[in-house]
Protein backbone atom coordinates (compact mmCIF):
# COMPACT_ATOMS: atom_id res chain seq x y z
CA UNK A 1 0.00 0.00 0.00
CA UNK A 2 1.33 3.15 -0.68
CA UNK A 3 2.36 5.70 1.98
CA UNK A 4 -0.80 8.34 2.52
CA UNK A 5 0.38 12.18 2.06
CA UNK A 6 0.06 14.34 5.00
CA UNK A 7 -1.08 17.90 4.47
CA UNK A 8 1.05 21.12 6.05
CA UNK A 9 -2.01 20.99 8.83
CA UNK A 10 -1.23 16.92 9.46
CA UNK A 11 0.26 17.94 13.24
CA UNK A 12 -2.09 20.50 13.70
CA UNK A 13 -5.13 17.69 13.65
CA UNK A 14 -3.17 15.19 15.79
CA UNK A 15 -2.82 17.80 18.29
CA UNK A 16 -6.79 18.47 17.90
CA UNK A 17 -7.50 15.02 18.41
CA UNK A 18 -9.30 13.96 15.23
CA UNK A 19 -10.06 10.90 13.73
CA UNK A 20 -7.78 10.69 10.79
CA UNK A 21 -8.19 8.39 7.54
CA UNK A 22 -7.28 7.78 3.87
CA UNK A 23 -9.14 10.19 1.37
CA UNK A 24 -7.81 10.00 -2.20
CA UNK A 25 -4.45 9.27 -1.34
CA UNK A 26 -3.91 11.74 1.53
CA UNK A 27 -4.69 11.08 5.37
CA UNK A 28 -7.33 13.69 6.28
CA UNK A 29 -9.82 14.47 9.65
CA UNK A 30 -13.20 12.77 9.12
CA UNK A 31 -14.11 14.38 12.43
CA UNK A 32 -12.74 15.64 15.99
CA UNK A 33 -15.82 15.25 17.96
CA UNK A 34 -19.36 15.07 15.93
CA UNK A 35 -20.50 15.72 12.71
CA UNK A 36 -23.41 17.03 13.80
CA UNK A 37 -21.60 19.71 15.58
CA UNK A 38 -19.34 20.34 13.59
CA UNK A 39 -21.77 20.91 10.85
CA UNK A 40 -23.85 22.96 13.20
CA UNK A 41 -20.93 25.33 13.77
CA UNK A 42 -20.86 26.19 10.70
CA UNK A 43 -24.34 26.77 9.45
CA UNK A 44 -24.88 29.05 13.07
CA UNK A 45 -21.21 30.46 13.49
CA UNK A 46 -18.23 29.30 11.65
CA UNK A 47 -16.11 26.54 10.51
CA UNK A 48 -12.18 25.66 9.62
CA UNK A 49 -11.47 22.98 7.39
CA UNK A 50 -8.41 21.98 5.51
CA UNK A 51 -8.64 21.32 2.08
CA UNK A 52 -5.06 21.56 1.50
CA UNK A 53 -5.13 18.19 -0.62
CA UNK A 54 -6.98 20.21 -3.58
CA UNK A 55 -4.66 20.60 -6.60
CA UNK A 56 -3.89 24.16 -7.87
CA UNK A 57 -2.79 24.00 -11.63
CA UNK A 58 -1.69 27.32 -13.17
CA UNK A 59 -2.21 28.42 -16.82
CA UNK A 60 0.56 31.28 -18.13
CA UNK A 61 1.29 33.43 -21.21
CA UNK A 62 -0.05 35.53 -23.93
CA UNK A 63 -3.01 33.03 -24.71
CA UNK A 64 -3.54 31.57 -21.32
CA UNK A 65 -7.50 33.30 -21.22
CA UNK A 66 -8.41 31.71 -24.45
CA UNK A 67 -6.78 28.38 -23.67
CA UNK A 68 -8.91 28.19 -20.68
CA UNK A 69 -11.88 29.42 -22.25
CA UNK A 70 -11.56 26.30 -24.72
CA UNK A 71 -10.77 23.73 -22.20
CA UNK A 72 -13.81 24.98 -19.78
CA UNK A 73 -17.44 25.28 -20.21
CA UNK A 74 -17.68 28.41 -18.49
CA UNK A 75 -16.17 31.88 -19.94
CA UNK A 76 -13.45 33.50 -18.47
CA UNK A 77 -12.36 36.16 -21.24
CA UNK A 78 -15.71 38.45 -20.02
CA UNK A 79 -14.39 38.80 -16.43
CA UNK A 80 -12.22 41.06 -14.70
CA UNK A 81 -9.51 40.06 -12.95
CA UNK A 82 -10.20 39.53 -9.42
CA UNK A 83 -13.04 37.64 -10.84
CA UNK A 84 -13.92 33.53 -10.34
CA UNK A 85 -15.78 31.18 -12.30
CA UNK A 86 -17.10 27.50 -11.47
CA UNK A 87 -17.04 24.88 -14.37
CA UNK A 88 -16.76 21.97 -15.61
CA UNK A 89 -14.29 20.93 -17.83
CA UNK A 90 -15.02 18.05 -20.12
CA UNK A 91 -14.37 15.27 -22.43
CA UNK A 92 -15.19 15.56 -26.11
CA UNK A 93 -17.94 13.51 -25.80
CA UNK A 94 -19.38 15.90 -22.81
CA UNK A 95 -18.57 13.23 -20.07
CA UNK A 96 -17.25 15.63 -17.33
CA UNK A 97 -13.37 15.35 -16.46
CA UNK A 98 -13.65 17.63 -12.92
CA UNK A 99 -15.55 20.61 -11.98
CA UNK A 100 -13.22 23.34 -10.24
CA UNK A 101 -12.94 26.77 -9.95
CA UNK A 102 -10.80 29.37 -12.39
CA UNK A 103 -9.32 32.56 -11.22
CA UNK A 104 -8.43 35.31 -13.62
CA UNK A 105 -5.29 36.95 -12.06
CA UNK A 106 -4.87 39.01 -15.57
CA UNK A 107 -5.24 38.24 -18.74
CA UNK A 108 -1.92 36.36 -19.14
CA UNK A 109 -2.27 34.52 -15.96
CA UNK A 110 -5.23 31.40 -14.79
CA UNK A 111 -5.43 29.28 -11.61
CA UNK A 112 -7.31 25.96 -11.93
CA UNK A 113 -8.70 24.83 -8.19
CA UNK A 114 -9.94 21.01 -8.90
CA UNK A 115 -10.63 18.20 -7.01
CA UNK A 116 -8.08 16.37 -4.93
CA UNK A 117 -8.90 13.02 -6.25
CA UNK A 118 -8.14 14.42 -9.81
CA UNK A 119 -5.00 15.90 -9.78
CA UNK A 120 -2.90 14.00 -11.78
CA UNK A 121 -5.82 13.10 -14.33
CA UNK A 122 -7.04 16.61 -14.48
CA UNK A 123 -3.20 17.82 -15.37
CA UNK A 124 -2.66 14.99 -18.12
CA UNK A 125 -5.96 16.42 -19.69
CA UNK A 126 -4.96 19.97 -19.37
CA UNK A 127 -1.80 19.09 -21.51
CA UNK A 128 -3.25 16.70 -23.97
CA UNK A 129 -5.52 19.67 -24.88
CA UNK A 130 -2.90 22.44 -24.58
CA UNK A 131 -1.16 19.64 -27.52
CA UNK A 132 -4.19 19.91 -29.36
CA UNK A 133 -4.33 23.07 -29.80
CA UNK A 134 -0.52 24.68 -30.53
CA UNK A 135 -2.00 28.11 -31.78
CA UNK A 136 -2.50 29.03 -27.95
CA UNK A 137 0.51 29.74 -26.58
CA UNK A 138 0.75 29.30 -22.37
CA UNK A 139 2.53 27.04 -20.02
CA UNK A 140 0.52 24.46 -17.46
CA UNK A 141 2.34 24.17 -13.97
CA UNK A 142 0.60 21.65 -11.49
CA UNK A 143 1.87 23.24 -8.30
CA UNK A 144 -0.45 21.15 -6.17
CA UNK A 145 2.60 20.12 -3.50
CA UNK A 146 3.44 23.92 -2.83
CA UNK A 147 -0.05 25.40 -1.45
CA UNK A 148 -1.69 24.61 1.99
CA UNK A 149 -5.33 25.71 1.97
CA UNK A 150 -8.44 26.13 4.66
CA UNK A 151 -11.82 27.03 3.95
CA UNK A 152 -13.36 29.26 6.81
CA UNK A 153 -17.09 29.00 6.83
CA UNK A 154 -20.12 30.53 8.16
CA UNK A 155 -22.24 33.40 8.69
CA UNK A 156 -19.21 34.19 11.54
CA UNK A 157 -16.40 33.64 9.16
CA UNK A 158 -16.57 37.71 7.76
CA UNK A 159 -16.12 39.18 11.09
CA UNK A 160 -13.94 36.86 12.24
CA UNK A 161 -10.73 37.18 9.01
CA UNK A 162 -11.66 40.69 9.54
CA UNK A 163 -9.78 40.77 12.84
CA UNK A 164 -6.72 39.09 11.22
CA UNK A 165 -6.46 40.92 7.58
CA UNK A 166 -5.90 44.95 6.78
CA UNK A 167 -8.07 44.58 3.97
CA UNK A 168 -11.26 45.57 3.59
CA UNK A 169 -13.27 42.21 2.97
CA UNK A 170 -16.08 44.00 2.23
CA UNK A 171 -14.91 44.83 -1.21
CA UNK A 172 -14.84 40.91 -1.73
CA UNK A 173 -17.94 39.76 -3.68
CA UNK A 174 -18.87 36.87 -3.83
CA UNK A 175 -16.60 34.41 -6.45
CA UNK A 176 -14.10 36.82 -6.56
CA UNK A 177 -10.66 37.31 -4.87
CA UNK A 178 -7.61 39.08 -3.70
CA UNK A 179 -3.83 38.72 -2.37
CA UNK A 180 -4.31 40.01 0.76
CA UNK A 181 -2.45 39.34 4.23
CA UNK A 182 -3.54 37.72 6.93
CA UNK A 183 -1.87 37.23 10.48
CA UNK A 184 1.23 38.61 8.50
CA UNK A 185 0.95 35.88 5.81
CA UNK A 186 0.33 36.73 1.96
CA UNK A 187 -2.32 34.49 0.49
CA UNK A 188 -4.97 33.99 -1.97
CA UNK A 189 -7.76 34.67 -0.73
CA UNK A 190 -11.54 34.05 -2.41
CA UNK A 191 -14.77 34.64 -0.90
CA UNK A 192 -15.83 30.62 -1.90
CA UNK A 193 -17.11 27.59 -0.46
CA UNK A 194 -18.58 24.13 -0.57
CA UNK A 195 -21.11 24.68 2.22
CA UNK A 196 -23.97 26.87 0.83
CA UNK A 197 -22.44 29.62 3.68
CA UNK A 198 -20.62 32.69 3.20
CA UNK A 199 -16.68 32.44 3.75
CA UNK A 200 -13.57 32.25 2.29
CA UNK A 201 -11.26 29.61 0.74
CA UNK A 202 -7.51 30.44 1.76
CA UNK A 203 -4.52 29.45 -0.18
CA UNK A 204 -0.87 30.44 1.75
CA UNK A 205 2.57 28.44 0.93
CA UNK A 206 2.56 25.28 2.41
CA UNK A 207 5.13 26.57 5.90
CA UNK A 208 2.79 29.31 6.40
CA UNK A 209 -0.71 27.97 6.18
CA UNK A 210 -0.42 26.63 9.58
CA UNK A 211 -0.52 29.83 11.11
CA UNK A 212 -3.68 31.25 9.33
CA UNK A 213 -5.52 27.76 10.91
CA UNK A 214 -4.13 28.30 14.26
CA UNK A 215 -4.84 31.98 14.17
CA UNK A 216 -8.39 31.86 12.88
CA UNK A 217 -8.86 29.06 15.73
CA UNK A 218 -7.85 31.12 18.39
CA UNK A 219 -9.84 34.68 17.05
CA UNK A 220 -13.01 32.72 17.40
CA UNK A 221 -12.26 29.91 19.95
CA UNK A 222 -15.48 32.46 21.98
CA UNK A 223 -17.71 32.62 18.91
CA UNK A 224 -18.26 28.99 18.28
CA UNK A 225 -15.39 28.18 15.70
CA UNK A 226 -15.00 24.67 15.45
CA UNK A 227 -12.23 22.94 13.55
CA UNK A 228 -14.20 20.84 11.03
CA UNK A 229 -13.44 17.04 9.30
CA UNK A 230 -14.27 15.94 5.92
CA UNK A 231 -17.41 14.07 7.16
CA UNK A 232 -19.56 17.31 7.38
CA UNK A 233 -18.06 19.10 4.99
CA UNK A 234 -20.23 16.26 2.91
CA UNK A 235 -23.46 16.84 4.31
CA UNK A 236 -22.93 20.78 4.08
CA UNK A 237 -22.42 20.30 0.52
CA UNK A 238 -25.03 18.15 -0.09
CA UNK A 239 -28.02 19.66 1.98
CA UNK A 240 -26.62 22.42 -0.45
CA UNK A 241 -27.10 20.40 -3.35
CA UNK A 242 -23.59 21.22 -4.33
CA UNK A 243 -22.15 18.62 -6.36
CA UNK A 244 -19.59 16.02 -5.58
CA UNK A 245 -17.24 14.09 -8.26
CA UNK A 246 -17.60 10.80 -8.36
CA UNK A 247 -21.16 10.49 -6.78
CA UNK A 248 -22.88 12.99 -8.61
CA UNK A 249 -21.29 13.85 -11.54
CA UNK A 250 -18.27 11.81 -13.69
CA UNK A 251 -17.15 10.82 -17.03
CA UNK A 252 -20.89 9.20 -17.52
CA UNK A 253 -22.76 12.57 -17.09
CA UNK A 254 -23.37 15.95 -18.93
CA UNK A 255 -23.50 19.30 -16.96
CA UNK A 256 -26.52 19.81 -18.75
CA UNK A 257 -28.24 16.79 -17.24
CA UNK A 258 -26.22 17.77 -13.75
CA UNK A 259 -28.07 21.30 -13.58
CA UNK A 260 -24.55 22.77 -14.05
CA UNK A 261 -26.53 24.20 -17.50
CA UNK A 262 -25.60 27.98 -15.67
CA UNK A 263 -21.74 27.46 -16.34
CA UNK A 264 -21.84 26.35 -19.39
CA UNK A 265 -21.44 29.39 -22.20
CA UNK A 266 -22.23 28.02 -25.74
CA UNK A 267 -21.03 31.45 -27.42
CA UNK A 268 -18.01 30.23 -27.31
CA UNK A 269 -16.26 26.90 -28.42
CA UNK A 270 -14.79 24.38 -25.93
CA UNK A 271 -13.98 20.85 -25.51
CA UNK A 272 -17.66 18.86 -25.33
CA UNK A 273 -19.11 21.74 -26.82
CA UNK A 274 -21.56 19.12 -29.29
CA UNK A 275 -23.02 17.22 -26.45
CA UNK A 276 -24.04 20.20 -24.23
CA UNK A 277 -25.89 22.38 -27.53
CA UNK A 278 -27.83 19.61 -28.25
CA UNK A 279 -28.90 18.28 -24.50
CA UNK A 280 -29.53 22.31 -23.76
CA UNK A 281 -31.59 22.47 -27.96
CA UNK A 282 -33.48 19.23 -26.94
CA UNK A 283 -33.32 18.91 -23.35
CA UNK A 284 -31.81 16.67 -21.36
CA UNK A 285 -33.00 12.69 -20.82
CA UNK A 286 -32.45 12.62 -17.63
CA UNK A 287 -31.87 14.85 -14.96
CA UNK A 288 -29.67 15.48 -11.43
CA UNK A 289 -33.02 15.39 -9.19
CA UNK A 290 -33.78 16.13 -5.08
CA UNK A 291 -35.24 14.06 -3.56
CA UNK A 292 -36.62 13.91 -0.11
CA UNK A 293 -37.07 10.75 2.03
CA UNK A 294 -39.71 9.01 3.95
CA UNK A 295 -37.39 7.01 5.78
CA UNK A 296 -34.61 6.95 8.77
CA UNK A 297 -32.31 4.46 6.58
CA UNK A 298 -29.90 6.68 4.90
CA UNK A 299 -30.40 6.00 1.12
CA UNK A 300 -26.44 5.37 -0.06
CA UNK A 301 -24.76 5.79 -3.69
CA UNK A 302 -25.79 3.19 -6.11
CA UNK A 303 -29.58 2.73 -4.39
CA UNK A 304 -31.87 2.11 -7.09
CA UNK A 305 -34.89 4.87 -7.91
CA UNK A 306 -38.25 3.38 -8.92
CA UNK A 307 -41.33 4.87 -10.27
CA UNK A 308 -44.62 2.66 -10.18
CA UNK A 309 -42.61 -0.29 -9.94
CA UNK A 310 -40.38 0.00 -12.29
CA UNK A 311 -36.32 1.19 -12.67
CA UNK A 312 -36.01 4.30 -13.23
CA UNK A 313 -32.45 5.70 -11.50
CA UNK A 314 -30.17 5.38 -9.06
CA UNK A 315 -29.03 7.76 -6.29
CA UNK A 316 -25.81 9.67 -6.59
CA UNK A 317 -25.76 11.28 -3.06
CA UNK A 318 -27.80 10.75 0.20
CA UNK A 319 -27.53 11.86 3.49
CA UNK A 320 -29.49 12.99 6.75
CA UNK A 321 -29.23 16.57 6.90
CA UNK A 322 -28.59 17.96 10.23
CA UNK A 323 -30.05 21.71 9.61
CA UNK A 324 -33.31 20.74 8.20
CA UNK A 325 -33.72 17.23 10.47
CA UNK A 326 -34.87 15.08 7.11
CA UNK A 327 -33.08 12.47 5.20
CA UNK A 328 -32.62 13.25 1.48
CA UNK A 329 -31.19 12.01 -1.77
CA UNK A 330 -29.85 13.18 -5.15
CA UNK A 331 -30.10 10.98 -8.19
CA UNK A 332 -30.60 10.93 -11.83
CA UNK A 333 -34.15 10.26 -13.36
CA UNK A 334 -36.09 10.39 -16.46
CA UNK A 335 -36.64 14.56 -17.36
CA UNK A 336 -40.31 13.91 -17.40
CA UNK A 337 -40.57 12.35 -13.73
CA UNK A 338 -38.38 15.09 -12.11
CA UNK A 339 -41.33 17.87 -11.63
CA UNK A 340 -41.83 19.04 -8.03
CA UNK A 341 -44.31 16.76 -6.19
CA UNK A 342 -43.68 14.02 -8.04
CA UNK A 343 -43.80 10.58 -5.84
CA UNK A 344 -40.90 7.65 -6.42
CA UNK A 345 -39.18 5.04 -4.35
CA UNK A 346 -36.05 3.97 -2.95
CA UNK A 347 -35.06 0.78 -2.36
CA UNK A 348 -32.85 0.83 1.77
CA UNK A 349 -32.06 -2.40 2.49
CA UNK A 350 -34.40 -3.87 0.61
CA UNK A 351 -37.51 -1.78 1.60
CA UNK A 352 -39.33 0.31 -0.24
CA UNK A 353 -38.98 4.12 1.16
CA UNK A 354 -41.42 6.47 -0.52
CA UNK A 355 -39.61 9.80 -1.39
CA UNK A 356 -40.38 13.18 -3.37
CA UNK A 357 -39.49 15.48 -5.78
CA UNK A 358 -38.25 18.48 -3.90
CA UNK A 359 -37.23 22.09 -5.22
CA UNK A 360 -33.21 22.16 -5.08
CA UNK A 361 -31.30 22.80 -2.63
CA UNK A 362 -32.43 20.92 0.03
CA UNK A 363 -31.32 23.71 2.52
CA UNK A 364 -30.76 27.58 1.68
CA UNK A 365 -29.36 30.03 4.03
CA UNK A 366 -31.62 33.04 4.77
Amino acid sequence: MDKLIHTPLYGEHVKLGANMVPFVGFEMPIVYTSMIEEHMAVRDHAGLFDVSHMGEIFIDGKDALAFTDYLITNKLSNTQDGDIKYSAMLYEDGGEVDDLLAYRFSDEKVLLVVNASNIEKDYSHILSIKESRPDLHCTISNVSNQWGQVAFQGPKAASILQKNTPSDLDTMKKFTFQEITIGGVQTITSRTGYTGEDGFEILAPNDQIATIWKLLLQTGANEGVLPCGLGCRDTLRFESCLWLYGNDIDQTTNPIEAGQGFAVKLDKDFVGKRVCQEAKENGPKRKLTALEVNSKMIPRHGYTIYFEGNEIGQVTSGSYCPKIEKVCALGYIPSGLSAVGNKVQIKIRNKDADAIVVKKPFYKKN
